[in-house]
C-alpha cells in the first residue's frame, strides 16, 4: 500500500499540505475554514454576544460529509464529566475521519483564560491576579499545567491570554486582562503563551486589537484610540508574545477603530500581523465576529459579503459555528464574486497547523492518552499551585496601624456578601460563573473555600460571626442593623465587599458588565460607612474584578486588602494575609482611585492627563500602579550603573550611551525586617523631552525578589537604548537622541533611585526586530 504524500510524516509539513489542497474540493477547503458549536444554546441566555441570534442548527451528518475544521467547547458548553467527555470526543473525531474522503479530525478549541474552562476543572486566579502577582515564570508554570489538562482530554486550542491593556477601568472586562501597563501585560502574557505552547496546545491570543479602549468603556462600543496609543500601548503585548511566546493563533477583536472593524482589516490582521511582524499561524474570528460585520457594524449586506471582507482581511477561521464560511461563501466562489485563492490561503494555514499537531498522520488517534480511566482536572498539584499564584496575588493597600496580622484569639466580626459566597472568589470566564448558571442544581465540582470558612479554620481560636450585611448589587440596607451590632461586640471587623462575576449584565463584573463609575456596588459603600462609624477597626476585603474608589475611606479603615477573583484557592490565601501566615505580596496591576467619576484615567499618562492648575479634577490615584505593602520592610542600598563594557560608576552621575547602546543599572534590596517576604523591583522610563508628548513614567522592567529576614541580592537591569523608543508623527518606530531617566521604583509614584542618562547620536527608526524586554539579573549582594 502506497502512503500519499499529505500522510508521509518524513516530508516537511509545506509539502505535504500543498500535496493535500490539491487533492481537495472547494467544498472540501471551506469545511476547514469553520468550527461547530454542536452543544450550542439556540434560544435563551448564552455564554456568547448574540449567541441565541447567530446560533442555527446543522444538519450533524451533512456537515461533517466534506471535513470540519474546528469543534467548538465540547467541555465548556455544558456540564460534562471529564472522563466522558474526552470519550464523547473521541467518538466525535471517529466520526468525522469516517465521514470525510481524507480522515482528517477537527482541531478542538476552549477557553482557559483563567484555567480550563470545564466542569471540575481548576479555577485558578483571573489574569487580573496574575499581573498582581508579577511572576512570570509561575504564570508559565500555571499554564503548562492547563495545556497538559486541555491535552489530557482531547483539546488542541485554548483561547487565551487576553492581551487587551486597561484603558478604562469601568469596562466589564478588566478582569480579564493583566493591567493597565503594555510591558507587564507583555512579559506576563508571553509568559502564559510559553506555558500553554509547551504543552502542545495552540494560544489565542486575544483580542486584536483595540477591544479594551472601546468609548465610554462600553462592550464592543468603537475604539477612538489614535495611532500613536494603537501603535505604543494596545500592539506591543501581542508583538512580544507572538516573538518571545511563540503564540500561533490571534482572534481578531470584535471592534471597529476609526470607522474600520478588525475583522474587516486587512491592514491590522495582514499588513502588520503577517507582513511586517511575520505571522505565520491562523486567525480565527472572535465567536460571531463575522457575522457582526453584516448585522452589527453594516459593513456587509449580505453573509457572502461579511465572509468575503473576512477572508480578505485575512481571517482563516469562523468560529463559534459555520453562518458565512459555508454555503454563501461557496455560492459567491462559484459566481465568480469572492476569489477561491482566498479560501486556498486560509485552507492552507488551517492545514499546515493540523499538520504541525499531528492531526494528518495515519496514526493519529483522538483516544485520551491516559486511556479510558477517570480523568482529574484538579489535582492536588494544579491546587497547590492555584493556592501559590493566589497568595502572590494578594495585595496590602494599606495597614497604618499594624491591624494586621490579626490577633489569633481575637473577637472577629465578619460581615459583607462576599464573605460566605464560593462564587466570590471566581470570574466570569470559570465555569461555575459562566456556565453553571444555566444548569441550577449541578454542584461547582470542585472545592471552593470561602473567605469565612479560610478564616476560621486559620485562627481556629478566635471567635468568630458573620453576618452579610447586604446582597452584592441589590438596594435592601435591612441587614446593616445587625451587621452594626456585630461588629460593636468585636475587636475588628473583616468587612468583605466586591463584585459578582456574570456575563451582559448579569453579574457587577465580567464580560457586558459595564459601569457607569467606580462607586462599590450596591450599597455595599453604604454597609462600610455603617460599620466604619462603629469605631471598631475596620479590615476592608476587596474581592473585586476591577478596582473601585476607595478615597471616601481613605484613613478610616484599619487596613485594606485587595483580591482579584483569586480562584478556588483564594479563601485560604485572603485568610493567610489576614492571620499572617502568608506576607502579602502582591502589588497592583492597576491604579486604585481616589474617586469614581473622572475616568477614565490609568497611570500612562502624558503632562497634560496628571494633576495641575488647568483643571479642578485631579486624577491623582489613591494607590498607584504597582503599589504593595508587606508585613516586612527592605531596604534599597548602592545602586550602580554604567554602560555594558564592564565599568560602573553612581546613577547620578551623567552618563552618555548611544542610540544604539546599553546601560546597566543595579540596586541591592535587604529585608530588614523579622520575617521572609517578596519585594518587587521596579523599574520605570521618564523621557523628559521629545518629538511627541509621552507617558510621565512607564514600566520597562521589573523583577520579583523572595528574602529571608536580613538577606539580600542584587537586581541587576539591562537597559537598551531601544525600550525607550516611541511613534513619532511620521507613524515610525524612533529611538530619539537626548536625556533620559531610569527610576528603581517600588511603584510607579515611589521612586528610589534615578539614573540620568543621555542618548547621543543620530536618530533610529526600528524594525520587527528590536527589542523588547528589559533582562534582570539577580546575583548575591556586593
Amino acid at each position: 500500500m502506497t502512503t500519499a504524500p499529505w500522510r508521509d510524516p518524513a516530508l516537511p509539513a509545506a509539502a505535504r499540505v500543498d500535496d493535500l489542497l490539491a487533492r481537495m474540493t472547494l467544498e472540501e477547503k471551506a469545511a476547514q475554514l469553520y468550527g461547530v458549536w454542536v452543544g450550542a444554546a439556540t434560544d435563551g441566555d448564552g455564554v456568547a454576544p448574540l449567541q441565541h441570534e447567530m446560533t442555527a442548527d446543522h444538519d450533524w451528518d451533512e456537515l461533517i460529509t466534506h471535513g470540519l475544521g474546528q469543534l467548538t467547547r465540547p467541555f465548556g458548553t455544558a456540564p460534562v464529566d471529564p472522563a466522558l467527555g474526552a470519550r464523547a470526543l473521541a467518538r466525535a473525531q471517529h466520526r468525522i475521519r469516517e465521514a470525510g474522503r481524507f480522515g482528517i479530525p477537527a482541531l478542538a478549541h476552549e477557553e482557559c483564560l483563567a484555567g480550563f474552562t470545564a466542569w471540575r476543572a481548576t479555577a485558578y486566579p483571573v489574569p487580573l491576579a496574575w499581573g498582581a502577582a508579577f511572576d512570570p515564570d509561575l504564570v508559565e508554570e500555571m499554564a503548562r499545567r492547563i495545556g497538559h489538562d486541555l491535552r489530557s482530554v482531547g483539546v488542541h486550542q485554548g483561547l487565551a491570554p487576553v492581551l487587551d491593556v486597561v484603558r478604562d477601568p469601568r469596562w466589564g472586562r478588566v478582569e480579564e486582562t493583566i493591567g493597565e501597563d503594555p510591558y507587564l501585560v507583555g512579559t506576563i502574557g508571553s509568559a502564559y503563551v510559553r506555558g500553554l505552547e509547551s504543552a502542545g496546545v495552540v494560544a489565542t491570543l486575544k483580542h486584536f486589537a483595540g477591544y479594551a479602549s472601546s468609548a465610554g468603556a462600553r462592550n464592543l462600543a468603537p475604539v477612538r484610540a489614535g495611532v500613536r496609543e494603537f501603535a505604543d500601548v494596545t500592539l506591543p503585548p501581542f508583538e512580544l508574545a507572538l516573538r518571545e511566546g511563540g503564540a500561533r493563533s490571534v482572534m481578531a477583536a470584535y471592534t471597529e477603530t476609526d470607522g474600520v472593524p478588525a475583522s474587516a482589516d486587512p491592514a491590522l490582521l495582514t499588513g502588520l500581523l503577517r507582513d511586517e511582524w511575520g505571522f505565520t499561524g491562523t486567525v480565527v474570528a472572535d465567536y460571531f465576529g463575522i457575522g457582526f460585520l453584516e448585522s452589527l457594524h453594516r459593513v456587509a449586506g449580505t453573509p457572502a459579503e461579511a465572509a468575503h471582507l473576512a477572508l480578505a482581511a485575512g481571517i482563516d477561521v469562523e468560529l463559534p459555528t459555520v453562518r458565512c464560511y459555508g454555503r454563501p461563501l461557496l455560492e459567491a466562489v462559484r459566481a465568480g464574486e469572492v476569489p477561491e485563492e482566498l479560501i486556498d490561503v486560509s485552507a492552507r494555514r488551517v492545514l499546515l497547523q493540523k499538520c504541525e499537531l499531528g492531526l494528518l498522520d495515519e496514526d493519529w488517534t483522538p483516544e485520551p492518552a491516559g486511556g479510558p480511566g477517570p480523568v482529574d482536572l484538579d489535582s492536588p498539584a494544579n491546587r497547590a499551585l492555584a493556592r501559590r499564584l493566589a497568595e502572590e496575588s494578594v495585595v496590602l493597600l494599606d495597614n497604618p496601624d499594624g491591624v494586621l496580622p490579626l490577633a489569633p484569639d481575637a473577637r472577629i466580626a465578619v460581615v459583607g456578601p462576599r464573605a460566605a459566597d464560593a462564587l466570590a472568589m471566581l470570574g466570569c470566564y470559570s465555569f461555575p460563573s459562566h456556565v453553571l448558571p444555566h444548569h441550577p442544581g449541578v454542584p461547582a465540582g470542585i472545592d471552593i473555600p470561602t473567605v469565612l470558612d479560610a478564616l476560621r479554620a486559620e485562627l481556629p481560636d478566635a471567635k468568630v460571626t458573620f453576618t452579610e450585611g447586604c446582597d452584592t448589587s441589590g438596594p435592601d440596607t435591612s441587614g446593616f442593623e445587625e451587621a452594626v451590632a456585630r461588629t460593636a461586640e468585636a475587636d475588628v471587623c473583616v468587612a468583605v465587599l466586591g463584585d459578582r462575576a456574570g456575563l451582559f449584565g448579569r453579574g457587577t463584573s465580567g464580560e457586558g458588565c459595564d459601569v457607569s463609575d467606580l462607586r462599590l456596588p450596591g450599597v455595599q459603600g453604604a454597609l462600610l460607612d455603617a460599620l466604619v462609624a462603629t469605631g471598631v477597626p475596620v479590615v476592608l476585603v476587596l474581592l473585586t474584578g476591577r478596582p473601585y474608589a476607595l478615597g471616601r475611606w481613605h484613613g478610616r479603615l484599619g487596613a485594606a486588602v485587595q483580591a482579584f477573583f483569586p480562584g478556588e484557592e483564594g479563601g485560604p490565601a485572603v485568610a493567610g494575609v489576614l492571620s499572617g501566615r502568608v506576607s502579602p505580596s502582591g502589588r497592583l496591576p492597576v491604579s486604585v482611585p481616589h474617586l469614581p467619576g473622572g475616568q477614565p484615567w490609568t497611570y500612562l499618562q502624558p503632562p497634560l492627563g496628571l494633576a495641575g492648575e488647568v483643571s479642578n479634577l485631579d486624577p491623582t490615584p489613591l494607590y498607584p500602579f504597582g503599589h504593595g505593602r508587606s508585613y516586612t520592610t527592605f531596604a534599597w542600598e548602592g545602586p550602580t550603573g554604567g554602560p555594558q563594557d564592564g565599568t560602573e560608576n553612581g546613577p547620578q552621575d551623567g552618563v552618555e550611551i548611544g542610540t544604539d547602546g546599553s546601560y546597566d543599572v543595579s540596586v541591592t534590596v535587604r529585608n530588614t525586617g523579622d520575617r521572609s517576604g517578596a519585594e518587587v523591583v521596579q523599574l520605570y522610563l521618564h523621557d523628559p523631552v521629545a518629538s511627541v508628548t509621552r507617558p510621565d513614567v512607564r514600566l520597562i522592567g521589573y523583577r520579583r525578589l523572595e528574602l529571608a529576614p536580613g538577606e539580600a541580592r542584587r537586581v541587576t537591569f539591562r537597559f537598551h537604548a531601544d525600550l525607550s523608543a516611541f511613534t513619532d508623527r511620521s507613524g515610525r518606530r524612533t529611538v530619539e537622541p537626548g536625556a533620559l531617566e531610569l527610576r528603581l521604583a517600588a511603584s510607579s509614584a515611589d521612586v528610589r533611585h534615578t539614573a540620568r542618562l543621555t542618548l547621543t547620536g543620530p536618530a533610529r527608526v526600528l524594525g520587527p526586530d528590536r527589542r523588547l524586554r528589559c533582562d534582570a539579573e539577580v546575583s548575591p549582594a556586593l
